[in-house]
C-alpha cells in the first residue's frame, strides 16, 4: 500500500537533501546516518507541528495532503507518492471510527463520500472519500481518527510466489468464467454420484472423518456450521456439481467477492455432508466482519462459525472488535474455530515476528525528543531488525505496544529503511492518550535487498512490543545484521480465549515450492493413511503462544506489569488439521494454508455436536485437545498446539451415536365442506407429515398439534406416529375446526409439536393456514416517483416507497420490475432497473409490518438491466440461475425468500419499500419503475369480479402475476 520513495518525498517537502547511495554513508550497518537522520527529523517535523484535527488523521494520509498542496505552489515537484493509496479521482478508502449516526454519514455524501461498510454497534463507517474532505471530517467532534482503511488477508498459501501468479481476473472475465462452468455442470448434472460431490478433500481420509462417520453413525445431522471468508463467487457451480447442498443460508448482501468461502465449505461438507452451512463475507471491513460473526450466531442460528481472516489491525495484546464478537458468540454457546495463520515459526526458521521489551538504545534519531530500540537487548546494542531479501516483496509490516486500545499515551513510531539508509516507508501516527497504539509500514511493491526496520520511541514510557512482518522473514542481512525473532505471531480474534486456532499440515502432496531459497524441502501428509505422531506441520504455520496484557474492556490483567513479565499467556495454536487438500473450485483445486485447516476442525466439531446433542463446548474442547495426536515435541507445543485431531478418537470419547430428528412437514388442509378455501365456520382434515431427517430411528415417535388462535379446536390433540427410520415420512390426520367469527385473512396457528427418543427431541415447527377465499381480482400498486440511483458498493442502497390501500389482508403478493421496452443499454430508460452489472445488486422487498424478504441476491453476472421480472413464490427457479446471456432480463423466478411471510396475518395496507443495494464497486444504474401485485379475500360464495380486473396505482404497466 505504501511506495517505496519517502525520502523523496520529504526532499519534495523542500525538507531535507537527496537521498544517498550506501557507498556515500560511510556508516555502520547498524547506525543512523545523517542523511537517515535529517529525514526523519523531516518527518518528525510535520508530526510535531499537527493541530488537533491533523492529530485525527492517518500520518500516511496527512503526509500526502501535504504533498499535495506543495505541488499545487510548485510545478517542478516530482510526481511521487507518500504511500496513501489515492485513486485517479482523488479519492482514498477510509475507515472512520467514531459515533455513527444518520447526521454523519449524510454528512459524508454531502464531502461526495461513497459509503462502503457502516457498523453502528463498532462505531465503523467504511467509505471512499475525497482526500480533500478528510481534514473536515477529522475536523467533527463525533469522529475519534480516519485511518487508511484496515486491510486483512485470508490463511490461505499460494503455491506461486507473488509477483509470479497467473494475472488477476477482471470483474467481467470472472463473471465469465464462473457462468461457463456453472454451464458445463448443468449439462453434466446427473452424472455424478457421490452424495458429497466427485471431489473429496484428502482431509476427510487423514483425519479418519470418512470411517468415523461409518463406525459412529454421525454426519452433522442437526447441526449448522457457517464460514466466514473473502466471497463465494462459485457457489451456485459447487452445487450443480453436486459438491455443495442448496439452501445454503448467506446473510443478504455478504456474499463477498473471490471463492476462498466455496473452497471452505466444501470442505465442511466433505467431513459433515448432513450439516445445514451458512455464509458471509469477512471482507466489508474489520467492523463488518465483526457484525457478520454475530449475525451467523443470532440472526442465523450458526453452532459452529469458521473463519481463516486476519486484519492487520487486530492487536495482539488486548481483544479488539473481531475478538469481542467471537467473544459474545462463544458465551452464547457457540464453537468458534480460525486460522491460526501462516506467518511462520521460530521452530522451522521461517518467522517475521519479534516481540518483547523496549530496550533503549541510547541513540537519538534527530533533534526531537526520541530514541530507537536495541533488538539485541543485552546481548548487545542494535536498532535495526533486517528482513530477507526473498520475502521483502508486498509485506505489511505492523508494531504494536502494551498499551490499551484506544487509550495510549506512549507514543512510538515505525521506519523502514534500505541499507543506503535512506527511510523507504513511515508510519507515525500521534499517541496522545486516545489512540491506539499501532502503527503499520509496507515494504516496495518490488521488494528490495538490505531492508530494515526501526523503532522510535517518540515520547512516553518503555513498553513491550511486538513487531510483525506478515507473510515476510526476518533473517541475517549480508551487511552483518542479525534477524532477532520470538514465538507469537498468532494475534487477533484466533487467541480469543475461546475460539480454536488451528494450525495446518500437510494432508497429501508437500507444498510444492521452497517457501524461500535454500530452505529444506516441505513436509508431506500421509494420505491415503492417517495423521499419527510422525505428521509435520507447514513450515509456513504461525506460532504461539500469545501474551494479553488486558481484558477486552480494556481493564489490565497484571495491573502496573505491562512487560514481559506481565499479562495473561494464553497457549495458542490449540489443535492441527489438514490442508493441501483437493476441492472443485476454480483457484483452488488443492488448498494450502491454514485456510483449509480450520473448516476441516469446525466440520469435526460439527460431527461431535450431531452424535452428542447439546454437550457443552467446555466438553467439546476437552475432546478435541485430550484426544488430538501429540507431534513434534512432546506435550504441547508453540506450532501444533496439542497436536493433531482425529475424528474417530474424538467421537469416541465424547459417544457419540447417531441421533434421530424428526420433523412435522407442511401439512394439507382438506375442508370438509369440499372447498378449495379454509373458511370461516368450516371443519377441516389436516394430513401432518412427519419426517426423519436424522442418522438414527425416530421411535416412540408422536404430536401434539395445538392451535393458539381464538375460538380453533384440533382433535385430536396428540396422535402416535410409532418408529420412523431415517429418511422416512409418517403421515396421520387431525381435523380441526374454525369458527365462524373468524376474520377473513387472519391464519389458522397450528403449533407441531414432535417427541421421539432422542436427544433432538422435542422439534417444534408452527404452520400458518389461510383463512378465506383467495380473490382472483388482483391489485396492482407501483412506485410512483422519478427514477432513483443506486449508489455504488454502498451497503445502505437506495429505497423507494409502494403505497398500497383498500386490500385489508392479502392473500398472495408478487413484485414484479416493470420495463416497457427491453435492451442491454445501460443507460437505458425503458427498463425497470437499469445496471451496468445485475450480478452486484441485492434487491429487499419490506412490509408496512417491517417484514423483509430478499428477492433477488447477486444474480445475473454481468448481465445489464432487469426489465420485465416477475417475483412470486409459485415460480420454479430462482434468479441466480439467469447468467448474463439472458440480459436484459425477464421472466418469472422464486424470490431468495418466501413472499408469503410478509402477509400472514397482519394487513397489506401502508407503505411498502424496496430496496436495492449494490454490494460490489464499479457499475452504477437506477431504480425506474417496480411493482405490488396483491390479492386480498373474497368471502365464499361473494360476487367477485373477473380476475384480472384491478385497480391500478402509480405509473407503469400492469404485469400479469
Amino acid at each position: 500500500m505504501l511506495a517505496a520513495g519517502t525520502a523523496a518525498i520529504v526532499t519534495a517537502l523542500g525538507l531535507v537533501g537527496p537521498p544517498v547511495a550506501a557507498a556515500e554513508t560511510g556508516q555502520s550497518p547498524d547506525a543512523f546516518s545523517e542523511n537517515t537522520v535529517r529525514q526523519i527529523e523531516a518527518l518528525q517535523s510535520i508530526k510535531k507541528s499537527q493541530h488537533a484535527g491533523e492529530s485525527k488523521v492517518d500520518s500516511r494520509l496527512l503526509v500526502e495532503q501535504k504533498l499535495r498542496a506543495q505541488r499545487m505552489s510548485a510545478s517542478a515537484v516530482p510526481a511521487l507518492g507518500s504511500g496513501a493509496n489515492v485513486s485517479a479521482a482523488g479519492t482514498v478508502l477510509v475507515d472512520i471510527r467514531g459515533q455513527v449516526s444518520d447526521e454523519l454519514l449524510k454528512s459524508l455524501r454531502e464531502s461526495g463520500a461513497g459509503i462502503r461498510a457502516v457498523s453502528a454497534r463498532y462505531g465503523s463507517v467504511r467509505a471512499e472519500v475525497p482526500l480533500n474532505a478528510v481534514p473536515a471530517i477529522a475536523g467533527r467532534a463525533d469522529v475519534k481518527k480516519v485511518e487508511t482503511a484496515n486491510e486483512a488477508f485470508t490463511a490461505r498459501q499460494l503455491a506461486e510466489p507473488a509477483g509470479q501468479q497467473a494475472k488477476r481476473e477482471s470483474k467481467e472475465e470472472k463473471a465469465a468464467r464462473i457462468e461457463g462452468e456453472l454451464k458445463k455442470a448443468v449439462e453434466a448434472k446427473g452424472q455424478v454420484g457421490a452424495a458429497a460431490g466427485p471431489i473429496t478433500s484428502e482431509g476427510d481420509r487423514a483425519h479418519n472423518a470418512d470411517t468415523a462417520r461409518r463406525q459412529f453413525g454421525v454426519t452433522g445431522v442437526g447441526t449448522k456450521i457457517c464460514a466466514l471468508s473473502d466471497g463465494i463467487n462459485s457457489l451456485a457451480v459447487s452445487q450443480a456439481r453436486g459438491e455443495l447442498p442448496a439452501g445454503i443460508d448467506v446473510i443478504p448482501g455478504q456474499e463477498g467477492d473471490g471463492d476462498e468461502g466455496t473452497a471452505m465449505l466444501e470442505i465442511i461438507h466433505d467431513v459433515a455432508p448432513n450439516a445445514s452451512l451458512g455464509f458471509a463475507s469477512a471482507f466489508n471491513s474489520d467492523a463488518s466482519f465483526a457484525d457478520n460473526i454475530r449475525k451467523l450466531r443470532f440472526d442465523a442460528g450458526c453452532d459452529v462459525i469458521v473463519d481463516d481472516v486476519l486484519y492487520f489491525k487486530e492487536s495482539p495484546f488486548q481483544d479488539w472488535i473481531i475478538a469481542q464478537a467471537v467473544n459474545d458468540v462463544t458465551a452464547d454457546g457457540a464453537l468458534y474455530f480460525s486460522s491460526a495463520g501462516n506467518e511462520g515459526n521460530v521452530a522451522d526458521g521461517t518467522s517475521g515476528h519479534w516481540e518483547g521489551d523496549f530496550v533503549d538504545s541510547g541513540k537519538s534519531v534527530g533533534k526531537y525528543a526520541g530514541t530507537a530500540h536495541n533488538f539485541a537487548g543485552p546481548a548487545g546494542n542494535q536498532i535495526f531488525e533486517p528482513i530477507s531479501n526473498a520475502s521483502s516483496a508486498r509485506v505489511p509490516v505492523t508494531l504494536f505496544w502494551s498499551d490499551p486500545l484506544g487509550a495510549s499515551n506512549n507514543d512510538y513510531d515505525l521506519y523502514l529503511l534500505n541499507a543506503a539508509g535512506n527511510v523507504v516507508d513511515f508510519s507515525q501516527d500521534n499517541q496522545t492518550g486516545t489512540q491506539d497504539p499501532y502503527e503499520r509500514v509496507d515494504t516496495p511493491a518490488a521488494g528490495g535487498t538490505g531492508l530494515r526496520l526501526a523503532i522510535v520511541k517518540f515520547s512516553g514510557e518503555g513498553r513491550y512490543l511486538s513487531l510483525s512482518a506478515l507473510r515476510g522473514r526476518f533473517s541475517d542481512s549480508a551487511d552483518g545484521l542479525k534477524a532477532y525473532t520470538s514465538p507469537g505471531v498468532t494475534v487477533g480474534h484466533s487467541a480469543a480465549r475461546a475460539a480454536f486456532s488451528v494450525a495446518a499440515a500437510p494432508a497429501a502432496k508437500a507444498f510444492p515450492r521452497a517457501l524461500e531459497p535454500g530452505d529444506p524441502a516441505n513436509p508431506a501428509g500421509p494420505f491415503p493413511g492417517t495423521f499419527g505422531a510422525t505428521t509435520k506441520v507447514e513450515r509456513f504455520t504461525s506460532d504461539g503462544p500469545r501474551r494479553m496484557f488486558y481484558q477486552a474492556d480494556g481493564t489490565p490483567i497484571t495491573p502496573g506489569n505491562v512487560s514481559g513479565t506481565g499479562g495473561e499467556v494464553r497457549a495458542k495454536p490449540d489443535i492441527t488439521a489438514a490442508d493441501g487438500v483437493s476441492t472443485s473450485v476454480s483457484g483452488f483445486t488443492t488448498f494450502y494454508g491454514t485456510s483449509a485447516a480450520a473448516p476441516h476442525a469446525a466440520a469435526i466439531a460439527g460431527l461431535v455436536l450431531s452424535g452428542n446433542p447439546g454437550l457443552p463446548p467446555a466438553e467439546v474442547r476437552e475432546a478435541l485437545v485430550d484426544t488430538a495426536v501429540d507431534i513434534l515435541t512432546p506435550g504441547r507445543d508453540n506450532s501444533s498446539g496439542a497436536g493433531v485431531i482425529l475424528a474417530d478418537k474424538v467421537l469416541a470419547y465424547t459417544g457419540a451415536s447417531p441421533q434421530p430428528l424428526a420433523q412435522a412437514g407442511q401439512p394439507t388442509v382438506t375442508p370438509a365442506d369440499g372447498g378449495s378455501a379454509l373458511d370461516p365456520g368450516d371443519t377441516a382434515k389436516v394430513t401432518l407429515p412427519v419426517t426423519n431427517r436424522g442418522d438414527g430411528t425416530a421411535t416412540s415417535t408422536s404430536v401434539v398439534l395445538t392451535s393458539p388462535t381464538p375460538g380453533v379446536t384440533v382433535a385430536p390433540r396428540s396422535k402416535s406416529y410409532g418408529t420412523i427410520s431415517p429418511g422416512q415420512t409418517g403421515v396421520n390426520d387431525f381435523t380441526i375446526t374454525v369458527p365462524a367469527t373468524q376474520e377473513l385473512g387472519v391464519p389458522v396457528v397450528l403449533n407441531a409439536r414432535v417427541t421421539f427418543a432422542g436427544s433432538f427431541s422435542p422439534t417444534t415447527s408452527t404452520f400458518s393456514l389461510p383463512v378465506g377465499t383467495p380473490s382472483p381480482v388482483t391489485r396492482n400498486f407501483a412506485y410512483a416517483g422519478a427514477a432513483v440511483a443506486i449508489p455504488d458498493s454502498d451497503p445502505t442502497g437506495v429505497t423507494v416507497p409502494i403505497a398500497v390501500s383498500g386490500v385489508g389482508r392479502a392473500s398472495k403478493v408478487t413484485f414484479s420490475v416493470d420495463g416497457t421496452t427491453c435492451g442491454t443499454d445501460e443507460k437505458s430508460e425503458t427498463v425497470g432497473i437499469n445496471h451496468s452489472y445485475v450480478g452486484d445488486l441485492v434487491g429487499t422487498l419490506t412490509s408496512p409490518s417491517g417484514a423483509k424478504a430478499t428477492l433477488f441476491q447477486r444474480g445475473g453476472g454481468s448481465g445489464n438491466n432487469l426489465c420485465q421480472v416477475v417475483f412470486t413464490d409459485t415460480a420454479a427457479a430462482p434468479f441466480s440461475s439467469v447468467a448474463a446471456a439472458n440480459a436484459p432480463f425477464t421472466g418469472t423466478y422464486k424470490p431468495v425468500q418466501a413472499l408469503g411471510g410478509l402477509i400472514s396475518g397482519v394487513a397489506a395496507d401502508g407503505t411498502w419499500t424496496f430496496t436495492a443495494m449494490d454490494a460490489a464497486g464499479g457499475d452504477t444504474g437506477s431504480v425506474r419503475s417496480v411493482s405490488l401485485h396483491i390479492n386480498g379475500f373474497v368471502q365464499a360464495g361473494a360476487a367477485e369480479r373477473p380476475a384480472g380486473v384491478g385497480k391500478s396505482v402509480g405509473r407503469g404497466p400492469v404485469k400479469p402475476v
